[in-house]
């Protein structure tokens, strides 16, 4: 029996909650959240030890893995707490909300002895892995670049229920960061590595509620030569299919809920998505508890979780060099009295 603790109790963790309930062979321990209201919540319907902080859980209940669900500026040092102590740990995007805590992360996660895995689950969606093996057995040619696009909604209340998500110095950014840094991730894995990025964002519509961007624009370049645009907001009036169209010499594929393929000879595939009842939002995919069960079926590898805090830099400082052309990412200076 491998035994498991989630820390963090806000929406994320709903899913966590589930994969560790539905995967035979995880004992869920404890529960660790610094809110009262979500812990004792936890703590009644799971019937597990409740921690104000992750201290306190390591000195009383020291689980086989832990999985962090906490707001992104606590990602990095109780991440970095846990393997000290040896617990192997899941962390949910992003890596962290600055890059100096990132790369803190990821030269601890290779001087470690615990593994350590990102949830970037859309990596397991149907659509992705297909869409992936296509690319790589050669079938389309050479990838010519992709567009994708993020449009969703926010309302002034997402903000104002968890005032973290608004703010440089806790969050590290906005939409790029909170919403479509899993769209720039596969982005990124389908074509290939970035190594040139342009790109600008902007707060469109919620200036009054937030410090962080809400819009965003960017043409990539990837290794190689392809070419990317991406664009996303959470100005739109509703929540949108996220898209990703990847173009090759000899074919394309279009990511729009399912998978669409069109081969060289014509043929046109429809590669359907898998559909997964969750309590958790639906925007979120269906591939966390694949992830997850992967994480722990990999656990007595030699190797390395595939998804680690170093692939998990990619998508990071693409979106980090965004907010640095924008000139943003650094906190709102209050503004003088007059």
């Amino acid at each position: 029996m491998t035994t498991a603790a989630v820390i963090g109790g806000g929406d994320v963790s709903t899913v966590h909650f589930e994969a560790v309930d539905a995967i035979e062979g995880i004992d869920l321990v404890a529960v660790v959240d610094t809110d009262p209201a979500p812990r004792a919540a936890a703590v009644e319907r799971y019937g597990v030890p409740g921690f104000a902080d992750h201290h306190e859980m390591l000195a009383a209940v020291r689980p086989d893995v832990a999985h962090v669900c906490t707001p992104h500026h606590q990602h990095v040092p109780v991440a970095l707490d846990l393997l000290d102590a040896g617990v192997h740990v899941l962390i949910e995007k992003p890596l962290a909300h600055t890059l100096e805590d990132a790369q803190r992360l990821v030269e601890a996660a290779e001087h470690s002895s615990a593994r350590i895995g990102v949830c970037f689950q859309n990596r397991y969606n149907a659509t992705s892995q297909a869409a992936r093996q296509l690319i790589d057995s050669g079938q389309l040619g050479a990838v010519l670049g992709a567009t994708a696009t993020v449009m969703w909604t926010r309302t002034p209340d997402y903000y104002r229920a968890k005032p973290w998500r608004g703010k440089w110095r806790t969050a590290g950014g906005g939409l790029l960061i909170n919403q479509a840094i899993h769209t720039l991730d596969l982005v990124q894995w389908l074509v290939g590595d970035v190594v040139e990025v342009s790109g600008h964002a902007a707060t469109r519509l919620y200036g009054d509620v937030i410090e962080v961007e809400d819009t965003a624009e960017m043409l990539l370049t990837h290794h190689g030569g392809a070419r990317s645009i991406v664009y996303a907001s959470l100005a739109n009036v509703v929540h949108a299919p996220v898209t990703i169209d990847v173009t090759a010499e000899r074919g394309s594929l279009s990511i729009r809920g399912d998978l669409t393929v069109t081969h060289p000879d014509g043929r046109v595939e429809v590669v359907p998505e898998r559909r997964a009842p969750s309590g958790g939002r639906s925007y979120w995919g269906v591939s966390h508890e694949m992830l997850i069960r992967d994480f722990y079926a990999r656990l007595g590898d030699e190797a390395p979780f595939w998804i680690t805090p170093r692939e998990a830099m990619k998508s990071l400082r693409i979106l980090k060099d965004v907010y640095a052309q924008s000139g943003v990412d650094q906190p709102r200076l209050a503004t003088p009295a007059r």
